[in-house]
């Protein structure tokens, strides 16, 4: 007798519509967004390796008091190295990365607004990458990843090291600014049937965001950049006090760029947890429009907080009172996230998947960060703890628990769609233990440095109280923190081989990507489905269920005389 096959998951929902090119000329020519956000992925994580090895050697320098394994000027070289890469190479672009992929799936279009500038977007960032990193074989730059003035003038770093770092910026900040205008139009003009701006993925909207502010900050780092190589090469003197400039400018226009980039990194990985968190919950994101509505409100406020950078400089009182107030005021929609989160996870019925842990760690991880960073946003407790240690740890606490924790998250939850393999959950675990334990052992007993007086951007430091032994248990924890980081490459190299077979929706989750197949065909979609919810997947399982379960039972033949029974 023929039975009905029950099923919720659509098997099949899209087909390629030509034969997909192979070879590696396919991919140094390609416009899809699916293989340029796979390239942005593979090198900016490249990137991410390289910043993670010049921390470690930091790290080993500073585990002993009055150690010499490096000189001063390497030791600068490093963390400037260290800065620059993990802000411009890694956590900004491999943002775009998870948006090339996965923006054009979640919203139902065939691909990005402009597949040609995608294409010209990534190019950009691997040339800023390549100038950045030839330095290394000429001079370095040692001004650290804000390059403050007058350090940076040519005066006293005369080398090329500080004009690689301008192109950087330069050849990055196209590539964001192409990038940005790319996610905007497509988001604007190309969403599915049905999709407003209330039913968007709340991804979609942090990557929004992301770009608005991309737009609206890059211009400014761009012509502070630009002064500075006139300052260096032209005769003028916009950063020269002795020549009537003024320094202070490179650091007003500079974190008017720098601190909504604090925002540009954090917001989609908060959309990252904001997608994960109800799908191994299972229930929905608790206060969608809170959650969305908080992602402008904290765009908007970060573009008004930048002094907050600058307490120890010459200000008046009702100016630093302005950007503490604004400080405290950014906090609010930040915590509206947190709650909405907790009470997702309320009574919820919680998988701790390896994407569900990192998805967490960042919950009490990134609190800590929030926590640290309202301290510092009391000019006058900020006027004891400024360029300390302290610091040094709030802004990995917010980097880290903020964006790297939401990376992991997202490259666990995600790596299914986009390879149709599954990464082992085992081995997954291993890595969120060894990077959380890490961290932690790491970063929070920097905090302590700091409030013991020991400065940043230090290459030495005398033998007093705790400090040797606070310096070797941090650099024991970084080094915990990159095995861990190195299982989860283990892992990925290892499930592109011999990883399960994902199928179409492993995770029986809520948004649009999920609906066609694993990996996704060229054409990305057959047709596209009519959307009525925040929650198509869930729709769409409905749909099918309905449909099968109405469908009439077929009535099972009967043999003729001339028909053999079934099995003879």
């Amino acid at each position: 007798m023929a039975t009905v096959t029950t099923t919720a998951v659509p098997q099949i929902v899209a087909h390629d519509v030509k034969r997909p090119d192979t070879g590696w000329t396919s991919w140094v020519t390609t416009t899809d967004h699916k293989k340029l956000g796979i390239m942005y992925l593979v090198l900016t994580f490249g990137f991410f390796i390289l910043g993670g090895v010049e921390a470690l050697m930091i790290r080993l320098q500073l585990s002993q008091a009055d150690n010499t394994l490096l000189s001063p000027e390497v030791y600068n070289q490093l963390f400037t190295m260290h800065g620059t890469t993990m802000i411009f190479l890694f956590v900004v672009p491999i943002m775009a990365g998870f948006g090339n992929y996965f923006v054009p799936l979640m919203i139902g279009a065939r691909d990005m607004a402009f597949p040609k500038l995608n294409a010209l977007s990534f190019w950009m960032l691997a040339a800023g990458g390549i100038v950045f990193y030839a330095s290394i074989f000429f001079s370095p730059p040692e001004c650290g990843w804000t390059c403050y003035s007058p350090l940076s003038d040519d005066q006293y770093l005369p080398s090329g090291g500080v004009d690689a770092w301008i192109f950087l910026i330069h050849l990055t900040g196209i590539s964001s600014l192409v990038g940005s205008i790319n996610f905007y139009v497509t988001i604007a003009n190309m969403r599915a049937p049905g999709m407003g701006w209330g039913r968007m993925p709340l991804f979609v909207w942090a990557i929004l965001v992301y770009a608005v502010l991309l737009i609206l900050a890059l211009p400014v780092i761009a012509g502070a950049v630009t002064l500075l190589l006139t300052d260096r090469h032209f005769g003028t003197h916009f950063y020269d006090a002795a020549q009537g400039g003024a320094p202070l400018l490179w650091q007003h226009l500079f974190w008017f760029f720098g601190h909504p980039e604090v925002y540009i990194m954090v917001l989609p990985g908060f959309g990252i947890v904001s997608e994960v968190l109800p799908v191994f919950s299972r229930k929905p994101i608790f206060g969608y429009k809170a959650i969305a509505a908080s992602t402008v409100v904290i765009a908007f406020l970060g573009l008004l907080v930048w002094a907050h950078h600058m307490f120890a400089t010459p200000s008046p009182t009702i100016v630093l009172v302005f950007f503490m107030l604004s400080s405290f005021l950014i906090a609010v929609p930040t915590g509206v996230k947190m709650f909405n989160w907790v009470a997702t996870l309320w009574r919820g019925t919680l998988e701790f998947t390896v994407a569900m842990l990192f998805a967490l760690g960042f919950l009490f991880t990134f609190l800590i960060g929030g926590i640290t960073g309202i301290f510092l946003a009391i000019f006058p407790v900020d006027w004891q703890l400024t360029d300390t240690y302290f610091v040094v740890a709030h802004l990995h606490y917010v980097l880290v628990g903020g964006a790297v924790l939401a990376i992991f998250s997202g490259i666990y939850y995600w790596f299914p769609k986009m390879t149709g393999r599954m990464l082992s959950e085992g081995i997954g675990k291993v890595s969120f233990w060894l990077m959380l334990i890490g961290f932690h052992v790491t970063f929070l007993i920097q905090h302590s440095i700091g409030l013991d007086g020991m400065p940043r951007r230090v290459y030495e430091y005398p033998d007093v109280g705790n400090l040797e032994i606070y310096n070797l248990v941090s650099t024991i924890g970084s080094f915990i923190l990159g095995i861990g980081v190195m299982v989860t490459v283990y892992n990925v190299v290892r499930s592109l081989k011999v990883g399960a077979v994902s199928g179409p929706d492993p995770w029986k989750a809520n948004t649009l990507e999920w609906f066609t197949t694993s990996p996704p065909p060229v054409n990305n979609f057959d047709t596209v489905p009519r959307i009525r919810s925040v929650e198509p997947m869930k729709d769409i399982r409905r749909q099918v269920l309905r449909q099968q379960t109405e469908a009439p039972t077929p009535v099972p033949a009967v043999a003729t005389e001339t028909e053999a029974p079934a099995g003879a």
